[in-house]
């Protein structure tokens, strides 16, 4: 991260800059789905992104199948996700506190390099026919370190490029980005492994990182928004726990991520049950299930990016309509309507996770933005591995229906919970009526006197 002019080696100003740099160009203020690619910088980051998500998604397919065919065994595969998994569990928050220390811009130089050097080193190993499992175990672990640092850094360097104005735009762009390369990624990568092998999918996954660092290198620091580094000391971890705890807006936002990952997200686990268990229809409907369902991401990311602003009602009402079409799924009929539905259950869960990640890092101070982020994004990632054996004892203990319904049920209910907290806490109160033909609903300030019960 640059923050301006020599601001590499000069301390930052307190407070983000309000304005860009002379020659930045103003950024769009209106609700286009594309403003912040306006931006030059951030056209620069997003380009670099394209390419990086379909080698990391290759990467991925091309990972869970050289494990599955050195050892035929997929708790392998698990242990190998694990493995890239757990360091962000256990260390996620101390990579925060590094973020907020360090300059981004040159963390994620150092992150993306030290991951294109891990793809090129499991490809060599790989095409040399010298790969053992412990190889890709190894590999696996140290993207997972990688990645504790490198997670909180790009998301909180998009504040960097774009300004507070843009903030929800190029999350949501960078949203849909991942879930395009999410389409595109494991096709090329199934047929590239069936063509000539995996050793090339880890090499294109290495290659591919040349975009994002060459994007990052050709940056105008100047036009980056200013913003202040934690200076290193002690207890800065404890710090911000205490700085999360004392927000409310913040916790219970982490709160409704948390469970809807916990509980909602655990779609391996359900999505697979129904081709096989329920209707009978094997590994192509589970690739059109979860097709569907990236469809309807890529839709809800670009929906939000139009929207333009990250609104605590968008994401409540996101959560509540999550869970009902998760609770409707699981009662279809057929395979053709559990399928049409994953695409709005895709769209509103997109929506809940751009809506939470715009609103805490718009409503979290510069510098402990690194450590909000690392917070957030382990109680998101972290929820699915905890819920996961959840899902599965409910799902073999009463049935998939059960399972998809009991998540459905949670997230809606957890949702609700957090409005009303949410609207107590800032002494609102929900009103329910009628705007240009269409119901609208909507949390308003209490009049005075009026009792600050929920209910």
């Amino acid at each position: 991260m640059s923050t301006g002019p020599g601001a590499d080696s000069a301390p930052a100003p307190t407070t983000p800059n309000p304005q860009p740099a002379p020659d930045t160009p103003a950024p769009a203020t209106g609700s286009s789905m594309f403003s912040s690619l306006r931006v030059r910088n951030y056209r620069l980051f997003f380009a670099g992104q394209v390419v990086s998500n379909i080698g990391t998604w290759m990467q991925r397919i091309a990972q869970d199948w050289l494990v599955l065919s050195l050892t035929g065994s997929a708790t392998a595969v698990g242990v190998t996700t694990a493995l890239q998994f757990l360091p962000m569990l256990f260390l996620g928050l101390y990579g925060g506190v590094l973020v907020d220390r360090l300059p981004r811009r040159r963390t994620l130089l150092v992150t993306q390099s030290a991951m294109a050097v891990t793809g090129i080193a499991l490809a060599a190993l790989t095409l040399s026919g010298h790969v053992q499992v412990w190889h890709v175990y190894l590999a696996a672990f140290a993207v997972g370190l990688a990645t504790v640092v490198d997670n909180p850094a790009r998301q909180s360097f998009v504040s960097e490029m774009v300004g507070p104005g843009q903030l929800q735009n190029a999350v949501s762009l960078n949203s849909a980005n991942f879930q395009s390369a999410r389409l595109v990624g494991p096709a090329v990568a199934g047929l590239m492994i069936t063509g000539v092998g995996t050793g090339w999918a880890f090499l294109f996954n290495g290659l591919s990182f040349v975009a994002p660092i060459a994007g990052l290198l050709l940056m105008r620091a100047r036009e980056l928004y200013a913003v202040e580094r934690a200076p290193r000391g002690k207890g800065q971890l404890r710090e911000g726990l205490h700085y999360v705890a004392g927000r409310p807006d913040l916790i219970w936002t982490i709160v409704l991520v948390g469970f809807v990952g916990t509980f909602g997200f655990n779609f391996p686990v359900y999505l697979s049950a129904f081709a096989d268990d329920v209707f009978h229809a094997g590994a192509g409907s589970y690739s059109l299930f979860n097709t569907l369902m990236a469809v309807g991401s890529l839709a809800g990311a670009l929906l939000a990016a139009r929207r333009g602003t990250a609104r605590m009602r968008v994401m409540i009402g996101a959560a509540v309509l999550f869970g009902a079409m998760e609770i409707l799924a699981a009662t279809a009929p057929s395979l053709w309507l559990f399928a049409l539905l994953m695409a709005p259950i895709g769209m509103f869960g997109m929506t809940i996770n751009v809506t939470a990640n715009t609103s805490i890092q718009m409503g979290t101070d510069p510098a402990m933005r690194g450590r909000v982020m690392a917070l957030y994004m382990m109680v998101f990632l972290g929820g699915s591995p905890v819920g996961a054996p959840i899902a599965g004892w409910i799902t073999d203990a009463y049935g998939v229906r059960a399972g998809l319904a009991v998540g459905g049920a949670i997230a809606a209910a957890a949702a609700v919970t957090v409005g009303l907290v949410l609207a107590r806490v800032g002494n609102l109160r929900l009103t329910v009526g009628w705007h240009h033909g269409h119901p609208r609903v909507r949390f308003v300030p209490r009049k005075s006197g009026e009792p600050a019960t929920v209910g």
